[in-house]
């Protein structure tokens, strides 16, 4: 009877702890986020579409972020890879494979490797590509599958326990972790995903000395850019497999994963679509509003994720020179989808929407739609920024799985467009 009672008292200090966490976050989904726009001032400053579109203008546009906010894209990082290890021929009843590679980033003893876990339908086609980047370690978005685990062994079991996992998941989902790949195969999708944090942790403590360390003459100096950085080393390897469609891939991410993938298809042009779900702050949402967790808060919170300097931003956000509407705007023309919901106060969806409707101007410059600006309710999987939201708060839920689905397979770039893009990049190569 003792133990029992010892082993209750855990689980709800366990559950409080969590409860804890998630508030640092989500707010709790006690409030509602506004809808109405009209009254709200417009994203500040003015983008120079014209300057934008040429290659001057974006590698001006691409320093600005590097030198307030997110510290250097580290150009030149070695990347090497392994080989392909099947850890599953017959998966999910014979519909794929799953398949896993190890990904070294660095050189030296600081180098770093992470584990790419990829499900490969068995229609034998170039497919078009999702890639992931995940909260928890690959046993828990594969579980069951014996991909390898933190400690270098194939997963027995998820990463959370039972009362922990049902915890996490009623907090922030149900495929916060675990993912949904059968409705990606169902639409024809590779779906490959890695945890970020197993090539940079997510840790005020550890981050910075693991990207010290890389051994580059450019090491990146905020985890967002590392976990970007991340994004485009996998790409290294799924553009030269043959089952990849190399002209249809897109990569995703949810809250702080969701700010990487957006600098990801910044920096890497081989990204044609990416799915930036309830980023908040860095991500998607206003810098200089004064609602939701507020860039101050987030940099004294997370200072890892962003570049050393940039807690005087979130001190006083009137001197960046720029704010996130410029984010979006270079992402153009390729697509983007902005995923919402209406309890997510803290990511701020009512600027995340400013945002959005302040850099559609850069879509439409390059003859493509922009936002469908009918308000914080509509949602148009065709449109070129594809604004989603839904009830409930911060997490990743069954109905957001079909509606990333509907803007993946809605309208690709067309390949005159994606040819045209050009990235400044310091010596020509990432």
């Amino acid at each position: 009877m003792f133990f029992r009672i010892l082993r209750w008292i855990g689980l709800t200090l366990l559950a409080g702890i969590t409860l804890l966490v998630a508030s640092s976050c989500t707010m709790l989904g006690l409030n509602y986020a506004s809808l109405d726009t009209g009254n709200k001032p417009a994203a500040v400053p003015a983008l120079d579409i014209d300057r934008l579109m040429t290659t001057e203008g974006r590698a001006e546009a691409m320093k600005l972020l590097e030198d307030t906010l997110y510290g250097p894209w580290p150009q030149g990082l070695p990347v090497s890879v392994g080989d392909w290890r099947i850890i599953n021929p017959d998966y999910l009843d014979g519909r794929g494979t799953l398949e896993e590679i190890d990904i070294t980033i660095g050189r030296g003893d600081g180098a770093r490797t992470f584990q790419l876990v990829a499900a490969f339908p068995a229609v034998a086609l170039a497919n078009p590509l999702v890639l992931s980047q995940t909260f928890s370690s690959n046993c828990a978005t594969f579980p069951g599958e014996a991909v390898m685990s933190e400690d270098g062994d194939p997963c027995t079991a998820r990463d959370f326990g039972p009362i922990a996992s049902f915890i996490v998941t009623q907090l922030f989902g149900e495929y916060i972790a675990e993912a949904p790949v059968g409705m990606y195969f169902d639409s024809g999708f590779v779906y490959a995903s890695f945890h970020a944090g197993d090539f940079i942790p997510d840790s005020t403590q550890l981050a910075p000395n693991a990207m010290a360390e890389l051994g580059a003459d450019v090491n990146p100096t905020s985890t967002l850019m590392a976990w970007a950085y991340a994004f485009s080393a996998a790409m290294d390897v799924l553009e030269d497999d043959p089952r990849v469609a190399t002209n249809h891939t897109s990569v995703m991410g949810h809250s702080r994963h969701g700010k990487a993938a957006l600098l990801a298809t910044i920096w890497d042009p081989r990204i044609e679509a990416v799915i930036a779900h309830q980023t908040g702050f860095a991500g998607a949402s206003l810098s200089r509003s004064p609602t939701g967790e507020r860039l101050e808060r987030m940099a004294e919170t997370y200072p890892h994720w962003l570049a050393p300097d940039a807690q005087k931003y979130g001190d006083d956000p009137s001197l960046l020179p720029f704010d996130q509407h410029l984010v979006l705007a270079l992402i153009a023309p390729r697509r983007l989808f902005l995923g919402n919901a209406r309890r997510d106060v803290w990511s701020d969806p009512n600027s995340s929407y400013r945002a959005a409707q302040a850099a559609s101007a850069m879509w439409e410059a390059y003859g493509r739609p922009g936002l469908n600006d009918n308000g914080m309710r509509s949602f148009d999987p065709t449109d070129g920024i594809v604004w989603w939201m839904r009830a409930g708060g911060h997490s990743v839920v069954d109905n957001d799985i079909p509606a990333f689905i509907a803007f993946l397979q809605a309208r690709p770039m067309p390949e005159d467009l994606s040819s045209a893009i050009e990235l400044p990049m310091a010596d020509g190569s990432r």
